[in-house]
């Protein structure tokens, strides 16, 4: 849904360069949107634009050294066009604030991931100075979370599926973790706004929502209605199709979820993505996660008993301080145990301002190379048989657009999240029948039998 600017006067055009999760796809929707309401375009190439944006993540390593050197690139068109607004914004501005200036001193403007909705009057007033007074804006605003949907900027291949902010924040204190720091705590957005949002994009032929927050499931508005009530009220909307929510804590994963999942179906997709990062107790005593591997086990048990075809993914770190050989297979072993279907899997690297620098990181870069890459061997194999069980099945196909690795190819995701590459003719948006022919570790082949629609 893109904000209306037909009574601003041509202000120019704008480009935004973004990294990291769906909330900053989504973010970055937000801030397309708060330059389109006035009366920005959107520029093909940075070399076009008169102002860019830089929306960061900070979760890896080296995230920082990354935009440091995108900037670089960025610079030499400022040199020549010294008009040329650039802003800093999302996580790594967060984490960084006014440093970015001593590095990058032609940046103008740096801007926290709570304090977007200040990007319009930061823009009007730098455009309008003659020598511009640089700005550091990391507030972590409760407003934020109530940016009006209509003016977010929505556009291209995937108009059939939208990204749904419900909850900003997180209140847990995982010891390797920086979203904290550059999210702020939880806050969470009233009930009716987000049902509001859900039936307008409805409306515009919307058929996949997906509810975000970084930790979606501990969703709990000023009223009092969780995730469980939200999942119900919205797979009443008519035309929505399918919902999901990510990413979920399994500490907050409540029975009232699992249930409301159980009996939403089948609008609420099969699949949920529930991030273990370790498999040993002790280990993830360590981290701080307010679990144990058998209560995570039953986690996935329950959720299985109420869902029997249900998919899961997941996120692993290796080699975390005091993680042992013996740690590391009891990580490899929940792997066996639960086979997910996707494995975001990263070394353990330290980030700024979190408690486990106060732990003696005592695995060595090359175990921490060497276990990963076990552990992503084998979940490379467990993806591969899984995979296969899917050729000969018929699924839906909802279809996002070209393939990324083949242009004359289409891809699309299922209700379980599994990505299947396609010939024929359809366009983005499309929800397709398809008869899965071949698999890969990563994705299935599909033939097109029937449209669904």
């Amino acid at each position: 849904m893109a904000g209306n600017a037909s009574d601003k006067q041509p202000q120019g055009r704008y480009y935004i360069e973004t990294w990291g999760c769906q909330m900053n796809v989504h973010d970055s929707e937000k801030l397309a949107g708060s330059l389109h309401a006035e009366g920005y375009t959107k520029a093909e190439s940075a070399e076009d634009a008169d102002v860019i944006l830089l929306n960061t993540c900070s979760i890896r390593e080296k995230a920082a050294e990354k935009m440091f050197s995108d900037l670089g690139r960025i610079r030499a068109i400022k040199n020549r066009r010294p008009e040329l607004l650039i802003g800093v914004c999302g996580c790594v501005a967060q984490q960084e604030g006014e440093a970015i200036f001593r590095r990058a001193p032609y940046v103008d403007f740096v801007m926290g991931p709570r304090s977007t909705g200040s990007l319009p009057e930061t823009v009007r007033r730098l455009r309008g100075e003659t020598v511009r007074k640089r700005t550091v804006d990391t507030e972590y605003r409760r407003d934020s979370i109530e940016f009006p949907f209509d003016r977010i900027r929505r556009e291209g291949p995937h108009s059939a599926k939208a990204f749904v902010t419900i909850i900003e924040g997180c209140n847990h204190r995982c010891t390797y973790c920086i979203v904290p720091t550059t999210r702020g705590r939880e806050v969470y957005r009233p009930m009716d706004q987000v049902l509001a949002e859900v039936r307008s994009l409805a409306e515009r032929g919307t058929y996949e929502i997906e509810f975000l927050g970084q930790t979606v499931n501990a969703y709990r508005d000023p009223e009092g209605n969780t995730l469980a009530e939200l999942l119900h009220a919205a797979s009443e909307v008519e035309g929505i199709r399918r919902l999901r929510f990510t990413t979920s804590h399994p500490a907050q994963m409540t029975d009232a979820i699992m249930d409301a999942m159980a009996a939403c179906r089948p609008i609420v997709c099969p699949y949920l993505h529930l991030p273990v990062q370790s498999g040993s107790t002790e280990v993830l005593k360590a981290m701080r996660r307010g679990y144990t591997r058998e209560r995570y086990l039953e986690k996935i048990e329950a959720l299985r008993a109420r869902i029997p075809q249900i998919t899961f993914g997941t996120d692993i770190i290796v080699g975390f301080p005091t993680e042992t050989e013996e740690d590391f297979q009891q990580t490899l072993s929940l792997l066996r145990e639960v086979e997910y279907d996707s494995c975001y899997s990263f070394a353990y690297s330290p980030r700024p301002g979190t408690a486990s620098l106060e732990l003696v990181d005592n695995v060595p870069q090359e175990e921490k190379a060497e276990r990963l890459a076990r552990l992503q061997a084998l979940q490379k194999s467990i993806q591969e048989r899984r995979q296969r069980r899917w050729i000969g099945r018929e699924v839906e196909v909802l279809v996002e657009g070209p393939s990324k690795t083949n242009a004359e190819r289409w891809t699309g995701r299922t209700p379980e999240n599994r990505v299947v590459i396609f010939d024929g003719e359809t366009a983005p948006g499309r929800l397709e029948r398809l008869e899965i022919v071949e698999s890969t570790p990563f994705s299935l082949r599909g033939r097109q039998v029937t449209p669904v629609s």
